[in-house]
């Protein structure tokens, strides 16, 4: 692992340190920047490459103090004491190979002689020099003069990017790096690499940093490498005590308001550890906080600060925020931290608002601690709620169940009958599939809470019941009637719209949902982070269902900013909302890149019921590239979600194995399968899926479903379901000139694999015409769209490529012997007999001339 971090990619700055080693016009170059931001690297790593001699002096402390320290091996045993004399005995030795090249590492803690030396050189140009000189640092005035008079060019080492950062650590690791801990990574290194490679390096020893599926999380603190606890210990001694108290007061709690931490060790403390580059300041929202530099150094220092002095020290914070404005859950959450470990009391409404404000934001763990912290302090229900759900959420529904079994429902009143009642009714129904258990507990709600606010909360769940049941059109108009409602409470408005999110885009009335999201969104407070999250799922499913894509590929941008490792299924989410853009524009990598990162950050101990639609959309971004066995991997392990609960969903499962089927070259299976698909989505009321399943079998090559799918697309939201319809009207009347208009809409609209399927299917029709020209022309639009699209290959996209003078079910079955199936497997998978499946393999060998059924397979 060690020798990777030193792949740095800087190109600009690497070729301007080579360019200024080998330019004629310039002495050589002084790299400039931050401890640890890869000034030796990239000074080496160019050096290496360079065909000549290089001298490296590498300057410490200690060498500053010895005359000529730096350049001391360069010196004759013989040479005298005199400074003339062993300046020139180092300058002869140095440069005795013409050409040299001089390197000067820490060029800062040069003594007065060396650095006379080095400013010597590069007056009269007697060697190129590449010095590297760290910001914050007292410099000798030989070497400013270096860059300040025009001898060497200075380059400043500015801080790797986002990119940069994830691209170095995928790199070390060999693998994926989920994009929310390469965005804490990023945040939290502040782009310094040897700060990133000590995080990295700590969290896999601590084994907070691990592989899921391929893909690399962080999930928790890291260790502290001693060979770093030593660098920052030397750096520590230097500090003075008011420095030293800043970082002890930081340490207990970070990051810190700067008018805090001020107030508590003075301004001449904060802005020396500043000056010093022990501390960041920057501005997040309103407030301007305090951080550590580097993460890692607020671990050593917290080594530093026993049990007892922390507990002081928390009370002291606390002690000044008690007069603070707590109106914002940031800072209510501050104080309950705080609290907890601190020596001061805590209010437990101040506790349990925090848990609430955790579960807000979508902090789970963060949740799940104070939630904790209040139920020990005797929070009550409200306490045992919050900590419910902050385990549910993780995965962790048996826990969560627990906790909620210890409440009899007899001794509650109305408003914690809901409370408690929703919460496990949710529970019993999304996590354990127990939909008995959890109509009876809505029964229960039913029949027992008479105040109508509290009553509409209970009607919005069951709206999202039934909508997972795949009930949608009751579903609907119960969510509808709950939002319309002035008095509904706020819980009861976040239920109803998630509902609708999810069922108004499959009902092919997307564009409705677009108030509703907005509202969900304008709104300051939640009484759950994640159904907000689940509301804004929702809002890109529908844009993206009624073919607004690039609307939808804007929301879902917007969407997906999360801060802290502990918003891991928040994320997620967001990145499922990615990737569903992404499939339907058909940027299958991209898509497929989004879809497994979120399957990663959804592992957990309880299979979460999110993975589902993920992992059915990823099975059709496997499929249309081709990548059969992936798959049909991916469409196994959504095996586990399946039930009543789910039914939601069913109709998308028999879309993504209708393409996997198409993907084997199954043509008429895959079109079965779609219609499968489209007859129980009308059944369900799902009728946006029953044209988008009507068009996925068009699309195989089902010339039949023209007219259902215009009586269906008129019905529908959006400009999606007219061009479906266009395009299975042209298909069927093989109208070629149709077929190359609706191509165009397609590809206008951003559906880019419809698009190459509509262009493709002209091919065929102008090759049975016999217009060479316009079917080459046709072909090569839809390679050129599937080319766009990643190089998916669908079975008009094959067809179109690879004409041969045999019908599709003649195709079918050589396909089908090339996987290795027998006559009379091909004849139970088509249902048709065997001497039918006889006779069109010998039909196929006579036109292909082939001799036998493996030689036609291997020509197909």
């Amino acid at each position: 692992m060690g020798e990777l971090w030193q792949l740095l990619h800087r190109p600009a700055e690497y070729d301007a340190v080579r360019t200024a080693l080998t330019d004629g016009n310039t002495g050589g170059v002084v790299l400039v920047g931050a401890a640890g931001i890869g000034k030796t690297t990239l000074a080496r790593l160019v050096t290496s490459v360079l065909p000549n001699p290089v001298r490296w002096a590498a300057c410490t402390a200690s060498s500053q103090a010895i005359p000529l320290g730096a350049f001391a091996p360069w010196i004759a045993a013989s040479a005298s004491r005199d400074p003339l004399a062993l300046l020139h005995s180092a300058r002869e030795n140095l440069l005795a190979h013409p050409g040299t090249v001089i390197g000067v590492d820490d060029a800062h803690l040069l003594d007065t002689l060396s650095a006379t030396l080095v400013h010597q050189i590069a007056v009269d140009r007697s060697a190129r020099i590449v010095a590297t000189v760290r910001t914050g640092e007292t410099v000798p005035d030989a070497v400013t003069s270096l860059w300040k008079d025009g001898y060497l060019e200075r380059i400043e080492l500015t801080p790797l990017t986002k990119q940069q950062c994830t691209a170095l650590v995928e790199t070390v690791l060999g693998g994926t790096l989920e994009g929310l801990s390469a965005d804490v990574m990023w945040e939290s290194s502040g782009g310094n690499p040897l700060f990133l490679r000590n995080m990295v390096e700590g969290a896999v020893e601590a084994r907070t940093l691990t592989d899921s599926n391929g893909v690399w999380q962080l999930r928790g603190p890291t260790a502290v490498p001693s060979g770093l606890v030593e660098l920052l210990e030397e750096r520590l001694a230097r500090v003075g005590g008011p420095v030293l108290e800043a970082l002890k007061m930081l340490a207990v709690y970070e990051p810190l308001d700067i008018d805090i931490l001020t107030e508590l060790v003075g301004v001449e403390a904060v802005d020396t550890a500043e000056l010093t580059g022990m501390i960041r300041v920057g501005r997040h929202g309103p407030t301007v906080d305090v951080r550590f530099s580097h993460p890692l150094l607020g671990e050593v220092i917290r080594r530093r600060v026993g049990t007892a002095a922390a507990r002081t020290r928390r009370g002291r914070i606390v002690e000044t925020l008690r007069d603070r404005d707590l109106s914002t859950p940031a800072h209510r959450i501050r104080l309950a931290q705080l609290c907890v470990d601190s020596d001061q009391p805590i209010d437990i409404v101040v506790l349990i608002n925090a848990a609430k404000d955790a579960v807000a934001m979508s902090n789970l763990p963060l949740a799940e601690r104070l939630a904790r912290a209040a139920c020990e302090r005797c929070g009550g229900l409200r306490a045992a709620e919050l900590l419910s759900r902050a385990l549910l959420w993780q995965g962790r529904p048996h826990e969560a169940d627990e906790i909620l079994a210890r409440f009899d429902p007899d001794r509650l009143d109305p408003l914690q009958l809901v409370q408690w009642g929703v919460l496990r009714a949710g529970l019993q129904f999304w996590s354990l599939g127990n939909v008995a258990r959890a109509r009876d507990l809505l029964d229960l709600l039913a029949a027992r809470v008479e105040y109508p606010a509290l009553r509409l909360t209970v009607d919005a769940f069951g709206a999202a019941m039934a909508v997972h049941e795949s009930r949608i059109a009751v579903g609907i108009e119960t969510a509808e009637r709950v939002i319309a409602d002035p008095d509904s409470p706020r819980q009861a408005v976040d239920f109803a719209a998630f509902a609708l999110g999810l069922a108004m885009p499959v009902a092919g009335r997307g564009a409705d949902f677009a108030p509703i999201a907005a509202r969900i969104t304008a709104e300051q407070k939640s009484t759950d982070g994640l159904v907000r999250v689940m509301v804004r799922y929702g809002d890109v499913l529908a844009l993206t269902t009624i073919g607004e894509l690039d609307r939808a590929e804007q929301r879902a941008s917007e969407y997906r900013e999360f801060s802290s490792a502990g918003q891991f299924i928040g994320w997620a989410i967001a990145r499922i909302a990615v990737g569903v853009v992404a499939t339907y524009r058909g940027r299958f990598r991209e898509a497929i890149t989004a879809f497994e990162q979120a399957l990663a950050a959804l592992n957990a101990e309880s299979s979460l019921a999110w993975k589902l639609p993920a992992r059915l959309l990823l099975a059709r971004a496997y499929a249309a590239l081709g990548e059969v066995e992936q798959a049909e991997r991916v469409l196994a392990d959504a095996e586990e979600h399946r039930g009543a609960h789910m039914a939601l969903h069913e109709p998308q499962r028999l879309i993504a194995r209708a393409w996997v089927v198409a993907a084997e070259h199954s043509q008429h299976a895959a079109i079965e399968l779609a219609r499968k698909a489209a007859d129980l989505a009308h059944r369900t009321g799902q009728y946006a899926l029953e044209a988008e399943a009507l068009h996925h079998a068009a699309r195989f090559g089902d010339r039949t479903v023209a007219t259902r799918l215009a009586t269906v697309a008129a019905r529908l939201q959006g400009p999606a379901a007219g061009i479906y319809a266009r395009h299975a009207a042209a298909f069927a009347h093989a109208d070629t000139r149709a077929l190359a208009a609706v191509s165009l809409e397609f590809e206008t609209a951003g559906l880019l694999l419809a698009a190459a399927d509509a262009a493709a299917q002209a091919v065929p029709i102008h090759d049975h015409a016999g217009q060479r020209r316009p079917s080459a022309q046709a072909a090569a639009r839809a390679q050129a769209l599937a080319a766009r699209c990643d190089g998916a290959c669908t079975p008009a996209i094959t067809a179109a490529a690879r004409p041969l003078p045999i019908t599709e079910r003649e195709r079918e079955i050589a396909a089908l012997i090339g996987r290795g199936l027998s006559n009379r497997a091909i004849a139970e998978r088509l249902c048709v007999s065997v001497r039918t499946v006889e006779g069109h393999i010998y039909r196929a060998c006579i036109k292909l001339d082939a001799s036998d059924r493996e030689q036609l397979a291997k020509l197909i």
